[in-house]
């Protein structure tokens, strides 16, 4: 809690010295109420989801054991922290990026499926690798007796690993002004989520994991539904889009396996699968010249090159 004071507060005070401009003592009403109206219906939505994101641990931990609590909530742990991280980089430029396209279809258009494809692209691996590590990487840093977490950290894994389309979609609808849309698709995908929920928690607490999966499929089909109308763009197109990223990403996965039946220390284990996953994932991007890889390189390529001639100014 005192570190985020405190890099917030460090983020306000550079923020403060970086931009020139300053706020004044003005109001508009007629501002005001477009904003409100705007807004209100985001904050309905983002409150809704807060509430609900906590429902799952709140049933298994009344219905079942603390450690089945215990197991859901590390499974749940890591994978979430990855693509929290990744996605809320990428929400926090998307948005404004498309927001300047927001009468233009077409760009708008242009922008969600170039934002669908590189996002799932650089969180695909991520997702896949940790699924398919898992069995070295728990042991190694929870120790074994955590190993019952594997299964829930697996299904997290493949859950999230379609999160770009729910971001890309729900940023280009954002910014088109439709936050009615936001709010609707929002208690829709909830009311369809406590339906799978009441149904799972008969089964068990991996029975409820495996629901978010239901519940996936099912809110990527809501998310993308009005951008059907909107932008042209519908789910059978997205899905065309992202399947090369994802199937290259199960294909580096199952390619990992192996490694494992040599009977070696959880940590070489890990290090052998983790080379082995960089390696084939990059080298089956450029046998089928993936878009997303040359567009992520192309970007990166000036970079390097300016880190390299400052190293070699230095070492001058």
């Amino acid at each position: 809690m005192i570190q985020q004071v405190v890099n917030t507060a460090i983020d306000t005070l550079l923020l403060f010295i970086t931009v020139k401009w300053r706020p004044h003592l003005q109001f508009s009403f007629s501002r005001f109420k477009g904003l409100f109206r705007y807004g209100w219906k985001l904050l309905a939505s983002s409150l809704l989801d807060t509430i609900y994101s906590d429902l799952r641990q709140l049933i298994i931990g009344k219905l079942y054991t603390s450690s089945d609590l215990a197991y859901y909530n590390k499974g749940k742990q890591f994978p979430h922290f990855v693509i929290n991280n990744v996605n809320s980089a990428i929400d926090s430029v998307l948005l404004p990026v498309m927001s300047t396209a927001q009468d233009d279809r077409s760009s708008l258009k242009s922008m969600t499926r170039h934002s669908i494809k590189t996002s799932t692209y650089i969180m695909a691996p991520m997702m896949m690798g940790m699924a398919f590590t898992a069995d070295a990487f728990i042991p190694l840093l929870l120790t074994d007796k955590w190993s019952p977490c594997i299964p829930y950290l697996r299904v997290f894994c493949v859950v999230l690993l379609f999160r770009p389309i729910h971001t890309a979609n729900l940023n280009a609808i954002k910014a088109m002004g439709r936050s009615d849309l936001i709010l609707k698709l929002e208690i829709l995908k909830k009311i369809t989520g406590l339906v799978s929920i009441f149904v799972a928690i008969w089964w068990g607490p991996l029975a409820v994991a495996y629901s978010f999966l239901v519940t996936s499929v099912l809110n990527q089909l809501i998310n993308t539904w009005p951008n059907k109308k909107l932008l042209d763009y519908g789910y059978p197109e997205q899905l065309k889009d992202i399947l090369p990223g994802i199937l290259l990403a199960v294909f580096m996965g199952f390619c990992t396996i192996p490694v494992t039946w040599l009977g070696l220390s959880h940590l070489v284990t890990l290090i052998l699968q983790i080379l082995i996953g960089v390696a084939v994932y990059l080298g089956g991007s450029v046998l089928t010249k993936m878009e997303s890889f040359y567009f992520i390189w192309n970007t990166l390529k000036p970079m390097l090159k300016g880190l390299a001639g400052k190293k070699e100014e230095k070492e001058g």
